[in-house]
Formats: C-alpha cells, sequence, structure tokens
C-alpha cells in the first residue's frame, strides 16, 4: 500500500501588526500662579480693609462664653475640634460650679465629664482640664500666665490657645489663627501660608498696629459669616473689591 505524504499546510503570511495612533494628549494648563506671585496688598490696602471692618464692627467679641481669664482658657482648651455654641452650651452650667482651678480639681475628673460629654474628645479634654488646673495651682499661684511660654506649658494648650487668652484676657496684639482666618489670609491674599503659624507671622507683619487688638476676631467672623469655605458670599463681601481670590464671584 502506498505510503500516503500530507504537504504541510502553507503558514499564513504573518500580518503586520498595525502601529497604535498616538494618544492625543491636551496640552498642560499652566500652573495657576499662587497668591505669593499675586499682586500683593499695599500698606493703603491693608488699612482700607480694617478701617471697613472696624466700621461695621468697632468692638468685636470672642463667641466663647467666659467670666474670667482661668474660665476662658478653659473654653478654649475644650473649643478644638468644637464649635464655640456647643462649648457654651456645656460650659454655662459648668461655670457656675468651677470658675477657678481649685473648683475645678475639687469638681475632679469623673463629674467634670458630665458636664463636657456634648463635645467631642470630651474624656481627653476633661483629663487636660484637671491637670492644667492643677498645674495652675502648683506653679503659677493659681493664676493664668500672661506669657506665650507659660501658657503653652499647660495641658492641651499650644500656640493658638495661648494668642487666644493673651489677646483677649490681657489686651496683647496676638494673632490667633484657626481655620476660618487660615482661610481668609490665604484666599484674600493678605497673608499667604502653608501652616497657620505663617500666616499668622504673615498677618502680624501686614496688619498695622492701630488694628491688632480686634483683628483676629474680624477674620474670624470674616471667615465665619461672610467667607465660608464653601460657598463664599462675595456678593455681601466688604472687601470684595480689594480681594486677591481669582474665583470669587463679583
Amino acid at each position: 500500500m502506498a505510503k500516503i505524504t500530507r504537504k504541510p499546510a502553507p503558514r499564513k503570511a504573518a500580518v503586520p501588526k498595525k502601529k497604535a495612533k498616538p494618544v492625543a494628549t491636551k496640552p498642560k494648563a499652566p500652573a495657576q500662579k499662587s497668591l505669593r506671585a499675586a499682586r500683593p496688598w499695599t500698606p493703603a490696602e491693608v488699612h482700607e480693609v480694617f478701617s471697613r471692618f472696624r466700621k461695621a464692627n468697632p468692638e468685636p467679641k470672642g463667641e466663647l462664653e467666659h467670666v474670667n481669664p482661668f474660665t476662658l482658657l478653659v473654653a478654649v482648651v475644650l473649643s478644638a475640634q468644637a464649635t464655640d455654641a456647643g462649648v457654651n452650651k456645656a460650659t454655662r452650667a459648668l461655670f457656675e460650679v468651677a470658675d477657678t482651678p481649685q473648683k475645678m480639681l475639687e469638681l475632679g475628673e469623673e463629674r467634670l465629664r458630665e458636664y463636657i460629654k456634648t463635645i467631642g474628645l470630651y474624656r481627653t479634654k476633661a483629663k487636660n482640664v484637671i491637670a492644667l488646673s492643677a498645674k495652675l495651682l502648683s506653679e503659677f499661684g493659681g493664676q493664668v500666665p500672661r506669657t506665650r511660654a507659660g501658657i503653652e506649658s499647660l495641658p492641651g494648650a499650644g500656640r493658638k490657645t495661648a494668642n487666644v487668652v493673651l489677646n483677649m484676657a490681657f489686651g496683647e496684639h496676638t494673632m490667633a489663627v484657626d481655620t476660618h482666618v487660615f482661610r481668609v489670609g490665604n484666599r484674600t491674599g493678605l497673608a499667604p501660608g502653608k501652616t497657620p503659624l505663617e500666616v499668622e507671622l504673615g498677618l502680624e507683619k501686614v496688619i498695622p498696629a492701630e488694628f491688632m487688638l480686634h483683628a483676629h476676631h474680624w477674620l474670624i467672623l470674616h471667615g465665619r459669616y461672610t467667607c465660608l469655605a464653601r460657598k463664599p458670599r462675595c456678593e455681601v463681601c466688604l472687601i470684595n473689591d480689594l480681594c486677591r481670590w481669582l474665583e470669587k464671584t463679583v
């Protein structure tokens, strides 16, 4: 029987692969100039801004309720990551029974927690308030120190706390930078900075001395009620014609 041989099937010619079309890329938008590169505020413009704030609200007040330097200190420590309204709701009853370091120690940490349990981080804050009360008695004669270093040495108190107490209790020309002041300083271009300290020092550098006593209150109130984080109310802003914010709506 004849041997059958099969011819191998011819190989298909390789089809050259199509070169992928280069993907069109959108040209990168030029980087937006930082506020540092924007037209700087002139001394006359800064003076005008704070003159308007003063005219609209000659005697601005902090919204934390207190009866003396000690209760102010406690209120500021309690206000970290909490609203002033929430702190006030808790401290009205608290300060009726404990308005001095000695009375706070006598109240004790456990009972203090009951007064402030509606405030965030109340357990840690209660511990700090009792500890700072003890330190005030043992190292400062029961009085709130009138120096930044002294206040910052107290449990739960930092630079912002020291600035608020020095300003509100003792009339020092300090600049307390909270989230509102930080936002206003950067957004308006008055004092751009990556950290609260940079904004603080920038504001102290440009704000005339005649406005410094109330400056941080004006900026806090402006940020809290006008220059809001998500929907700033540019249409009613007292300084919208001077503000350097590129996205302002007027």
